[in-house]
């Protein structure tokens, strides 16, 4: 809509500048600017012009998150802090514990959501994706909303389940207040500009001002350590060996770190983040292929440095994704890559496995330069690790478990880039940037009498450790039983010693083992659930919680499955009335999964 100069009380040369500025800003922009000035009222006392702000009476905002590890819990509540200082009713939950019903009654919706798996909701975003896909999803005119989506664009669903929310909502009649906005792994820039839009949009409709603002806090808003992602901790390796036994074909890394002078705490079930760096070896291969000097400087997140070292240390060189070859495309007429790049599925079976190596060594030479090359590139993706030990045992130490990632592909060994740098670079003595990984969706239970079934695989037993270790030093009566599984007996019997010792002293009531390799015919976790499924269901009577981490394709669908049956056999309960079962144990935090 542009104004005309007929029957306004401005001028042409007003009516042009206003014409301008309306072309060049957003739709929220243009709510904030109405209800700017129609809070704001001139009146002229004694020949000068006086503004009299009018405050309207304060919006009231929802926030709903749905998280696996944590990230998108603490983005909504960093926002529901900042909403709250500008004075807006903030109501802040888990999807999982919002209900349905209350829908109707919103006026404001904001939605930050984490994409799981394939594509998948979080576990606790599950029930509010079936909802408001299902026939009795109300319809939402009344509601203004906004999405920030938090996802990783190595994945070919790249933050789909916050596209889901977001055009499913539309479809129901509500409006977009602030476009949705699709956050990677370095998120932070765009959370922050998500978060000062969505603040001005209700300012603006509340027909308040920015500077209207409440210094109170939001109650249990997360408190910011001093040391962070942004600020990691530079830790010391106390000790770093292989928990397999000679004859394995797996290497598992039990790594010790001080956190000494840190003042870094953490708890059972959260993470340690290790900001870690390429092979210097591939990089060589990489730099060899492309024909740049590796002391060429190039500009990288603002710094000049090193084409070498910026690839050894800041930038992601091993993992493909569909959006990075595409970008390639742009410097290369190579038809087969051309191909490649534009025929449906065939990059998936090509990025299978290999690396930017593999790209221009077999589909080059390409016309960019070195400041080009990089500017392709993301940062390398922090690697999150299940603490695997307690801090009140282990006052200033973090330990992890490490899987050695190692394989061959096209006649060159590969490795993962953290479990490589761990296994065959990272020594006693040496200093590695940490910080501490919160995770309020895979806790101990806060009643310390409450029963724990943790179900776990190969380096899945890490945070299982931390949850016995942490329950004897604190006495605790509950009852706890371990489902651990690994391929032989002799060499992959993780941290063997410490769980016999714990259930000599009573803090590990049982455990049940599956060595898979061991047999005749495989056996796993999930067949050792269901040999004590009467067991199993009487614990879950009980009031027990269920912990399971590991592989989420094969480990957690497979101990889905096997926990439906147990309650459709054990329970007399129809498949239907298993899978609600299944689900109301998610919605009470009584299913907690750490997978990957």
């Amino acid at each position: 809509m542009a104004l005309q100069v007929a029957n306004s009380p401005f001028n042409e040369e007003q009516v042009k500048q206003i014409n301008e500025l309306l072309a060049g800003v957003t739709d929220y922009q243009k709510v904030w600017l109405t209800g700017y000035l129609s809070a704001a009222q001139a009146v002229v006392q004694q020949g000068e012009a006086v503004a009299v702000a009018v405050k309207a009476e304060p919006q009231a905002a929802t926030i709903l998150y749905g998280s696996q590890t944590g990230n998108a819990q603490s983005v909504a509540e960093k926002l529901a802090a900042k909403l709250h200082e500008a004075g807006v009713d903030v109501t802040i939950s888990s999807m999982s514990a919002f209900k349905t019903n209350a829908l109707k009654k919103l006026t404001n919706l904001f939605i930050v959501t984490s994409t799981h798996g394939e594509g998948e909701p979080p576990d606790n975003a599950i029930q509010l994706h079936e909802f408001l896909y299902g026939k009795r999803a109300p319809k939402l005119e009344h509601v203004k909303f906004s999405v920030l989506a938090l996802g990783d664009s190595s994945y070919e669903f790249f933050c789909k389940t916050g596209i889901d929310f977001d055009e499913q909502l539309e479809k129901l009649g509500a409006q977009r207040i602030v476009p949705r906005v699709d956050c990677d792994l370095d998120y932070d820039e765009l959370v922050e500009g998500w978060s000062n839009e969505v603040t001005a949009a209700l300012t603006a409709l509340a027909g308040t001002s920015e500077s209207a603002q409440q210094e109170a806090a939001v109650p249990g808003t997360a408190v910011e350590s001093n040391y962070s992602k942004k600020n990691p901790f530079y830790a010391e390796v106390l000790a770093n060996f292989n928990l397999n036994a000679r004859g394995s074909n797996k290497e598992t890394r039990h790594v010790e770190l001080s956190l000494e002078g840190s003042g870094l705490t953490y708890e059972p079930g959260d993470s340690l983040g290790i900001f870690p760096q390429n092979a210097p070896e591939l990089v060589e291969q990489l730099l060899a292929a492309l024909g740049f000097d590796a002391s060429e400087e190039v500009l990288v997140q603002e710094e000049r440095i090193a084409l070498g070292e910026a690839l050894v240390s800041k930038l992601e060189i091993t993992v493909l994704s569909k959006p990075l070859l595409q970008k390639i495309a742009a410097y290369t007429a190579n038809e087969e890559f051309q191909a490649l790049v534009t025929s449906g599925e065939a990059w998936k079976y090509f990025v299978y496995g290999r690396d930017l190596v593999d790209v221009v060594e077999k589909f080059g030479p390409f016309t960019w330069t070195a400041q080009q090359f990089v500017e392709l590139l993301r940062k390398i993706p922090v690697r999150l690790y299940s603490i695997a030990s307690s801090q009140l045992a282990n006052e200033e130490e973090v330990h992890v478990t490490i899987g050695k990632v190692s394989y061959e592909q096209d006649g060159r060994v590969r490795g993962g880039v953290c479990s490589t740098q761990v296994a065959e670079r990272l020594e006693e003595g040496d200093r590695v940037p940490v910080y501490v990984h919160k995770n309020p969706n895979f806790k101990l239970p806060q009643n310390p009498d409450t029963p724990i079934l943790m179900i776990g695989a190969g380096t899945g037993i890490a945070p299982f450790r931390s949850f016995v270790e942490e329950r004897a030093e604190r006495g605790d009566a509950g009852k706890a039983w371990l489902f651990f599984g690994d391929q032989h007996f002799v060499t992959d019997f993780l941290y063997q010693t410490e769980w016999q010792r714990w259930l000599q002293d009573g803090s590990l009531t049982e455990m049940s083992v599956a060595f898979s390799r061991d047999t005749e015919h495989k056996v796993y976790v999930q067949h050792r659930l269901k040999e004590n499924a009467q067991q199993v269901y009487e614990w879950l009577e009980q009031g027990a919680v269920i912990y399971v981490c590991g592989d989420e394709k094969t480990l957690a669908v497979s101990v889905d499955e096997a926990l439906q049956t147990i309650v459709e056999q054990v329970g007399g309960k129809t498949q239907q009335e298993a899978q609600e079962f299944i689900r109301n144990l998610r919605a009470e935090q009584r299913y907690q999964r750490d997978v990957y």
